[in-house]
């Protein structure tokens, strides 16, 4: 989930969606997405999972399940009517492939402006390496520009977190997470997630975070925001570099974003720096203002 144009402020007022325990499986799931999230299988059963989530998805008046799971359960859902939209090689400690599948229960959901999402696509595969060599795949950074002098690219503290709140409520009038919340980064950055900024004349402009899964050894970078009035600096390359460099450094093995598949930019960005296309997920997150579809992008660390 990456940088946006700037909307509408008037805030989203159906309530969050929650995470929680069902049936063994961690998943996400409410009205404002209009989805369940399948985020862990952990030792739930699969068919017996599927079916519950389907039921809850009925009774709920959901539209979708959007779910990621190891490789191995993949034809168990497909066979229940689950459709492959992307996949992630080497997701689960270095070497098992991550599937990602969407089961739709209002065929309207699965409509979308194909032809300029594919647009968009080709435009962001036109910018990648041409080799997939370390110093190839850093052929964006060669170019990119350099930090405006007065800029101080820093990870972020407890003490950001009302600007950090700002930033996001300037940029995303509506979010899947509640990163409008300075509680809820707080809360965040003392358990899996590492913020990381850029300030000017003592201010936060630009943000990012690296949502973690020490587990899997994985890590999702993502919450990319500039406020309007800084943007055309290059930030985002800077954040993104910054970020791997200190995920590195923890002994994460692959690094993966769910890009908004609207947003040229943010995909240009991933292509760029080495990011492999790893498919699209169809009408899947509400984010500013609307249910997008976005795009899966991977590169090994």
């Amino acid at each position: 989930m990456t940088d946006s144009e700037q909307k509408s402020s008037v805030a989203n007022p159906l309530p969050r969606d929650v995470v929680e325990t069902f049936h063994g499986a961690e998943i996400q799931h409410g009205p404002y997405n209009r989805r369940i999230y399948l985020m862990n299988i952990r030792d739930a059963h699969p068919e017996r999972l599927i079916e519950a989530m389907k039921a809850l998805c009925r009774r709920e008046g959901y539209t979708k399940i959007f779910a990621k799971v190891p490789l191995e359960f993949k034809r168990i859902f497909t066979g229940a009517g689950f459709k492959t939209e992307a996949e992630v090689p080497k997701f689960y400690n270095g070497y098992q492939t991550a599937v990602f599948l969407g089961y739709y229960l209002d065929p309207q959901r699965k409509k979308t402006d194909t032809g300029e999402l594919n647009r968009i696509l080709q435009l962001a595969r036109e910018k990648a390496p041409k080799e997939d060599s370390p110093s190839n795949r850093d052929t964006g950074v060669l170019r990119r520009k350099p930090l405006p002098e007065d800029a101080v690219l820093r990870e972020c503290v407890p003490a950001d977190t009302e600007q950090m709140a700002a930033i996001y409520r300037a940029v995303f009038p509506t979010y899947p997470f509640p990163i409008h919340s300075p509680q809820y980064l707080e809360e965040t950055m003392h358990s899996h997630i590492r913020y990381f900024g850029i300030e000017r004349e003592g201010m936060l402009v630009a943000l990012s975070s690296a949502e973690m899964d020490a587990v899997s050894q994985n890590v999702e970078m993502t919450d990319f925001a500039t406020l309007p009035a800084q943007r055309g600096h290059g930030f985002a390359v800077h954040l993104l570099k910054r970020m791997e460099a200190a995920m590195i450094s923890d002994d994460f093995r692959l690094a993966y974003t769910i890009a908004r598949a609207r947003s040229a930019g943010m995909n240009i960005t991933f292509s760029r720096l080495g990011y492999c296309y790893g498919g699209r997920l169809i009408n899947n997150t509400q984010i500013s203002g609307r249910i997008e579809s976005m795009n899966v992008w991977y590169r090994e660390l």
